[in-house]
């Protein structure tokens, strides 16, 4: 990966935008006006895009972008990291240099994204610092995967010698999920598909295949019951949870809502939980899969690949 060039003084930026929503057929990249930091913003030169299912998700269609507060034009995707090249007035936690990943909501895939250092993802954005030994494409997937698998193992909350059960276990969340369990000394097992398996294994899960009979197939690897359970893909996982005899209160969903089951929101992790995952990342304790990385000019087919929702581990455009 090419280091970026640091022109402060740059007033024209390239940006994937929406000037219709849709699909990945809708996305062009459009020449735009470079911002430029206000007070407590810093402007950063974006190097790597993390692409999530939230991306395409949001806007698929001007109803579903509206309840996101999105108008057109829209820009596209949210995880970002890169490098700080205008520092605005008021500005003390970062200088021009600063490598640093966060979240811009809808806005991430450009050259140049303005941040408020005392913003959210949602509003104004966010930026932390990459810590020493996290490369800029693997720090680029960390801000929504990483925090909505954090929230999720809030709320199940595995402990050491337990059996937890994650569904969707290698997409861009399971990835972290799987780790995050492990690391808190539970067993996992990973519902996947078939040619998952490996990569389930890589992560430290041990794999059954999704579908009809998966309560079967669980029961067979976990004869003395399962503890927790987080379905990161749908409702399945949590219905065969419930027929497992795990308890509500055990159960987390992140893509759907289940009566009686607390879901897990990104929004809702602890402050510290982005950083921690981002250190354990440094310290080699966890590591991101990459399934491929795309020139942001072939941006329609990088989102084609990430929502099949085949791929193992995250997608990443480079700037």
């Amino acid at each position: 990966m090419k280091e970026p060039s640091l022109d402060t003084t740059a007033t024209t930026s390239r940006a994937v935008q929406f000037e219709s929503f849709g699909g990945p057929e809708a996305l062009r990249i459009r020449d735009v006006q470079a911002p430029q930091a206000g007070p407590g913003q810093i402007r950063v030169r974006v190097t790597a895009a993390g692409l999530n299912p939230m991306d395409w998700y949001m806007t698929s269609d001007a109803e579903t972008a509206g309840r996101f507060g999105l108008s057109l034009p829209c820009g596209f995707g949210t995880d970002y990291a890169g490098v700080v090249d205008q520092v605005g007035e008021g500005v003390s936690e970062f200088v021009v240099g600063d490598r640093v990943y966060g979240g811009a909501m809808s806005r991430a895939v450009a050259d140049h994204v303005l941040v408020d250092v005392a913003g959210t993802i949602a509003v104004g954005g966010e930026a932390h610092r990459t810590p020493d030994g996290v490369d800029d494409h693997t720090a680029a997937t960390l801000t929504i995967a990483g925090r909505t698998a954090a929230a999720a193992l809030a709320v199940v909350n595995p402990r050491p010698g337990e059996t937890v059960l994650i569904g969707g276990a290698g997409g861009g969340v399971g990835v972290f999920a799987v780790q995050l369990a492990r690391i808190a000394g539970a067993r996992v097992i990973g519902t996947g598909s078939a040619t998952s398996a490996d990569a389930l294994r890589a992560l430290g899960a041990e794999p059954v295949a999704y579908g009809d009979g998966v309560v079967d197939r669980v029961r067979a690897l976990a004869p003395a019951g399962i503890d927790a359970v987080m379905d990161l893909h749908g409702t399945d996982t949590a219905q065969a949870a419930r027929d497992l005899g795990v308890p509500d209160q055990r159960i987390t969903t992140i893509a759907a809502q289940v009566d009686g089951i607390t879901p897990a929101n990104g929004a809702n992790a602890a402050p510290a939980a982005l950083e921690e995952i981002a250190d354990l990342v440094a310290a080699g304790r966890l590591r991101v899969p990459i399934a491929a990385s795309f020139p942001v000019e072939q941006i329609r087919a990088a989102v084609e690949l990430q929502a099949a929702r085949h791929v193992h581990g995250k997608v990443v455009i480079d700037l």
